[in-house]
């Protein structure tokens, strides 16, 4: 007995769940459930995405991301916040003559096809690692690219959080609270799903205010199909353009998560099965994603976060979640209720969210000790935010028109294009990939 755990068992964890009994380990599949769920949901939510597809997507995506990673990394791929200013380029929400916004139906496909575009971006940098290495390819998108770039979109989206967050204050201010309180005070599950308990903590205040609409539940069914062909992909090259550069940070995101998965199950995944599977994986479940109707995918911090609390390592957990969010995308009723949410507790959910990925743009700046003395440095910086918020603000740029044709560039793709070709001209660039990867680097609140 004693031999048969020591086989099963690492120095600080559990690496194979058989051990625990059926019981258990359908447990702590619920519980990677609770932990992305909140986060996973509100991304359609503030899109306008279906929720159902969306679960979906993240199931599938995830049992892909195994697939390909030869089942060796627990890790769970939900909707990633950092193509939300992507989604308000190209499909901003619209405002019925009640003044409550909705979603932007016709554009969202075309939204959709962006994150496809970016997924194969993901696939082309996979390939290019498995070939010239990692370290040369890495070389072209230091943090002092990234970083920027990750500020900027937080910084883009900050007016939609106050807009929404207007229609109560109240309720988004409480919905705010709670995560702030859950994140800085909360202990074991309570600190890792603090936006779930947002929204559960202020749904109830809106339930008891009268603020919520049940006639969206009463009309949808309890059994249907998640997929719906109306929101498959459309594709047209300057929502491609505009969403495309999106995918350099959230690789650089990617890249952290593996990282903080390693040193959190004492394994070098970035090494075996390597970064060029993890990256593959990402890229193509993100692709599925958005060919379906869903939000780009990523891997999930608050998953990373429930490894380190239970000790359980083992990658048949995740899958466990996964096939529960396939099961609860089944479920029409289940979206209906989930769209239930007032605009307002999103708001106040995207107030902290928001200024989070900006946050974390400026974690990625200091915890790779950028040097901001150098004047490359703080030129490529600058370029890159006042190109992205400053082209945001006029709508972007207008490089090629006609009757039946015409091609803009976002103000996050021209950042990222300006970005990359100054860091790869201007002298200096000492950034050496790896250096960067010691301890935990994903963030709490995922870009």
């Amino acid at each position: 007995m004693e031999e048969k755990k020591k086989v099963v068992m690492g120095d600080e964890g559990i690496y194979d769940a058989k051990v625990l009994g059926t019981g258990k380990m359908l447990v702590l599949g619920f519980q990677h459930v609770f932990a992305m769920f909140g986060a996973t949901v509100l991304v359609p939510l503030i899109t306008g995405l279906s929720v159902s597809t969306t679960l979906l997507m993240a199931g599938l995506g995830t049992l892909l991301f195994h697939l390909v990673t030869k089942g060796k990394v627990p890790a769970f791929l939900g909707s990633s916040f950092a193509f939300l200013g992507g989604f308000a380029i190209v499909a901003p929400k619209l405002v019925d003559e009640a003044g409550n916004s909705i979603p932007n139906t016709e554009m969202l496909p075309y939204a959709c096809g962006g994150v496809v575009a970016a997924g194969l971006v993901y696939v082309v940098v996979a390939l290019l690692i498995h070939v010239f290495g990692v370290k040369k390819v890495m070389k072209f998108f230091p943090p002092i690219v990234t970083g920027p770039i990750i500020i900027s979109i937080g910084l883009i989206l900050a007016p939609s959080a106050i807009s929404n967050a207007a229609t109560n204050w109240l309720l988004a201010v409480i919905a705010l609270a709670t995560i702030v309180v859950c994140n800085i005070w909360g202990k074991g599950m309570v600190k890792i799903i603090p936006i779930l308990l947002g929204v559960l903590v202020s749904y109830a205040v809106a339930l008891v205010m009268g603020a919520v609409d049940f006639t969206p539940i009463a009309n949808a069914q309890f059994v249907g199909s998640p997929l719906i062909p109306s929101s498959f992909a459309k594709f047209e090259i300057g929502a491609i353009l505009t969403i495309l550069p999106i995918a350099l940070a959230a690789m650089m995101e990617h890249i952290g998560d593996v990282a903080a998965i390693s040193a959190t199950c004492g394994k070098n995944f970035i090494a075996d099965p390597g970064l060029a599977r993890t990256l593959l994986g990402d890229g193509l479940a993100t692709s599925m994603a958005g060919f379906f109707g869903g939000p780009a995918n990523t891997t999930y911090g608050e998953n990373t976060g429930v490894l380190a609390l239970t000790k359980v390592y083992d990658p048949k957990v995740v899958r466990i979640a996964a096939v529960v969010a396939i099961v609860l995308s089944l479920s029409p009723k289940f979206d209906a209720i989930v769209n239930t949410i007032p605009t307002a507790i999103i708001g106040g959910i995207s107030l902290i969210l928001y200024g989070m990925i900006s946050a974390v743009g400026v974690r990625n700046v200091v915890e790779n000790q950028v040097d901001f003395t150098k004047s490359r440095n703080l030129i490529i910086a600058a370029v890159i935010l006042v190109s992205a918020l400053g082209f945001n603000s006029v709508g972007g740029l207008t490089i090629f028109s006609n009757d039946s044709l015409t091609i803009s560039l976002s103000g996050l793709a021209i950042a990222a294009i300006l970005g990359i070709a100054l860091n790869a001209i201007l002298p200096g660039n000492d950034y050496e990939f790896g250096k960067d990867l010691q301890g935990d680097t994903s963030a709490n609140l995922q870009v």
